[in-house]
Order: C-alpha cells, then sequence, then structure tokens
C-alpha cells in the first residue's frame, strides 16, 4: 500500500511538473507572440467584460513549501508567492479587485508601469490603504509593453519580505525583434527563516540564508525546458529586501533586450553569460542554445546557491579535528566536526537536523549529489523538447562525459600527477 501510495505522489508530481515547464506554449497576442510560462506559478485568470479585462487578486496568509522539508507561513496573492503573473498586451484596458485578507492595511502598486497617480497604489498618497476585509478597484490602460512587477506599497519592509510579490508581461500590440519560440518568467527572492521557524523575519538586513526563484529553492525549482535552435526569452525580477543578483547562464551566451524601463536598442546589445538584476529592476535577456543537456542558471554569488547555511560561525577549513572528535565522542556518540576539509557532499552524509529546516540540502543529479541550492535551477536543452517533461536527465553521447583520466592518458601526453606545483 505504502509502494502504491509513494507510485501515485510521484505520479502526480510529474504531472504537476509537466504542467509547469509545457512544451507548447499557445499564441496570445499579436504576432505569434506566446504565452509566458512562470514555472512553479501559475497566470491570472482575466475574463472580458464589456472591453475591459477584469481579475481579482486576494492578499492574504498561507503555508508554502520552499523547498522540501522547510514550509513557511507566507503572504501573498491568491495562495502563492510569487502571486500569479498578470499577461496582457499593449492597449488593453483592465480592472484589478484587490481583497484584503490580511490583519493589517495593504495597497498594490504596478510597479514600472506608467498610469493615472490615483492608480498607483501608495498608501496614503496616492490613494488610502485597502483595510482588513475590504476590496479596492484599480482600473488603468497598460500603455507600454515591457515586464513589470507588482507589489505593496504599504508596510512594504513586513509584506514584500513575506513574499507579496509578481510579475507583470504586457506584449507588444506591434511585435519588435525576432519572435521568441519559449517565454519564461522569474521573480527573484531571498528570505531569512530561523531553523526550525515556520515564519520568516522581515526584520532581516543581510545574512539571508534561503534564495529564491520563484519563491522556491532548489532542489525545488521546476527546470526550464527548450529545444536546441530555439529563440529563448527569460524574464527576471527582482523583489529581494536588499541584494543584486547576477545570474549566471551556462551552455548559452544571451543578450539584454529588455529591462522594466523599455525595450533595448539593438545597436546598444552586447553578448553576455551574466546579468546583474538589482534590487527593484527587471532584466530581460534572449537566446538560442545550440548544446543538448541540463544547463544550470544561477545566482552566482556563492552563499545564494546554498540551502538554509549559517554564516556566523569561526573558519574551520584546515583545522585538525581528530582530537576534539575524539573528546567530544565521549559525551556525545557520533559526534563530528564540519567544515573542517571542506563543505562538500555535506547532505549524503543524512545528518539529523531540526524539524522544518533544509541545511545544506542539494539535489540528486544523474551522477551524484548536485552540491548546490537557492538561486539555482536547469535549463534542459533537447533536440525533442516536447518529448520532455522536465523530470529526466541529458543522455550523453558516448565519450563526452568528463572522467577519470588512465595510466595511459596521462603518460601520452607526459602529465605527471604526483607533481605538487
Amino acid at each position: 500500500m505504502q509502494l502504491t501510495v509513494a507510485a501515485g505522489a510521484l505520479g502526480a508530481a510529474r504531472e504537476a511538473l509537466a504542467k509547469a515547464v509545457a512544451s507548447s506554449q499557445p499564441v496570445v497576442a499579436p504576432g505569434g507572440q506566446r504565452a509566458v510560462v512562470t514555472p512553479n506559478g501559475s497566470t491570472l485568470p482575466l475574463k472580458d467584460v464589456r472591453g475591459v479585462k477584469v481579475g481579482h487578486l486576494v492578499a492574504g496568509e498561507f503555508e508554502h513549501e520552499l523547498a522540501p522539508g522547510l514550509r513557511i507561513k507566507a503572504w501573498g496573492y491568491n495562495g502563492s508567492t510569487p502571486g500569479p503573473t498578470l499577461e496582457v498586451t499593449q492597449g488593453d484596458r483592465v480592472r484589478l479587485y484587490v481583497t484584503n485578507r490580511l490583519r493589517e492595511v495593504t495597497s498594490v502598486h504596478w510597479h514600472g508601469v506608467i498610469l493615472p497617480n490615483g492608480m498607483d497604489g501608495v498608501a496614503g498618497l496616492t490613494q488610502p490603504p485597502i483595510p482588513p476585509g475590504e476590496t479596492y478597484a484599480y482600473e488603468f490602460t497598460f500603455k507600454d509593453a515591457g515586464t513589470f512587477m507588482y507589489h505593496p506599497h504599504a508596510d512594504e519592509m513586513t509584506q514584500m519580505a513575506l513574499g507579496m510579490n509578481g510579475m507583470i508581461v504586457v506584449h507588444p500590440r506591434v511585435p519588435t525583434g525576432l519572435r521568441v519560440d519559449r517565454d519564461f518568467v522569474l521573480m527573484a527572492h531571498e528570505w531569512t527563516v530561523a531553523t526550525g521557524a515556520a515564519r520568516p523575519n522581515p526584520l532581516a538586513m543581510n545574512d539571508f540564508n534561503v534564495l529564491t526563484f520563484n519563491s522556491k529553492a532548489y532542489p525545488a525549482t521546476a527546470p526550464l525546458v527548450m529545444g536546441v535552435g530555439e529563440r529563448v526569452r527569460v524574464r527576471i525580477g527582482n523583489l529581494s529586501p536588499m541584494d543584486h543578483h547576477p545570474i549566471h547562464l551556462h551552455g548559452v551566451r544571451a543578450q539584454l533586450t529588455w529591462t522594466d524601463g523599455g525595450e533595448v536598442p539593438a545597436s546598444a546589445r552586447l553578448w553576455e553569460t551574466t546579468f546583474l538584476v538589482p534590487v527593484g529592476a527587471v532584466r530581460v535577456f534572449e537566446f538560442v542554445p545550440t548544446e543538448p543537456g541540463d544547463w544550470p542558471m544561477h545566482c552566482h554569488m556563492t552563499h545564494h546557491v546554498m540551502n538554509q547555511m549559517g554564516h556566523g560561525f569561526p573558519v574551520m577549513v584546515g583545522a585538525d579535528a581528530s582530537a576534539i572528535d575524539a573528546r567530544v565522542r565521549a559525551l556525545i556518540p557520533g559526534y563530528m566536526t564540519m567544515g573542517h576539509d571542506g563543505m562538500a557532499g555535506m547532505d549524503e552524509m543524512g545528518m539529523p537536523v531540526p524539524t522544518n529546516s533544509i541545511p545544506m540540502k542539494a539535489g540528486q543529479g544523474p551522477f551524484g549529489l548536485i552540491d548546490m541550492g537557492g538561486m539555482f535551477t536547469i535549463l534542459k536543452v533537447r533536440d525533442r523538447p516536447e518529448a520532455e517533461d522536465g523530470t529526466g536527465w541529458y543522455q550523453h553521447p558516448p565519450g563526452t562525459v568528463a572522467a577519470q583520466a588512465t595510466p595511459a592518458q596521462l603518460a601520452a601526453d607526459g602529465i605527471d600527477p604526483s607533481r605538487q606545483r
């Protein structure tokens, strides 16, 4: 019976993941523009009411899983963090109802959108705050194409830190540039979650210990599935409390094509493999993958690709812990000093950890442990992306995987492994 339940759970997980990385993105805007995919997220349903697109956001608290083994009390919209992506076309008029289910006032600011002052969502300045239990209506026209964000402008420190944010995609009425085959939306965020706690600390200003894409830390981040030769667009917004994020791509080079201020002229575009996404900003880059495989995309701040790592410790690297371990084991059987030989492979040791914590949690890859976490995801580039549900690993052609050098190879190339420098 346990096996049946486990199989059912695995099947449900695979189905959910397949939906998150659906290979066929429908056309939703003029010129064949594809619908965006929000990995681990959703798009806000909109209905047409006499020519106006109407949607509903509900601000509230709910339980959210950042990664397996770590659940928090988050704040967000429609039971999710980030809230559902708002996807429209330039020139659309929208009416967005916002219901406040929090125990304090809130508002919604449409970050980067040019609109009438009374719709800008700054509580106390451009509108009255939305009281608990009340519903307010925002109505305006999206005059400009681009990628924007939404978040509260009432008690921002608390509400944004606990997960209240979302992305906005406005497709051009008249498309510009090359048409993309896949269009992904990611929100970068950072949290401080004390070991064993369920409530993130909104007062934190440094030492964030859980870093996420779309409020998921690896290995919970859904991969981005794409095809060899397809044109791919990735839109990344950053509403982290404090940190900029240098997002690094493996296996491809890309061009910055848009910011939240508008389209980057073709003459100003450079080829890059790392894009800095400042706090409060959006960066959009495009690329065409040529090499199939499982390629990482991650923040290049090294502590941002670790899970719930404590940083307030002395340097242990290089220490001789043998004498310490022997003495402490007399009092605590099984004790082992950590970090004196480096931190690789800590998750494989299977050491017990406090409830609701994921210190050093990593993901299992095709060759062993992927010793990373946090703001890390995988670009799954395939020859046949329509056959990929996001759960499989790339099958390397023979002879294309780095492997242990043989004595014959070393001798043939004149390499002496015993040399020290």
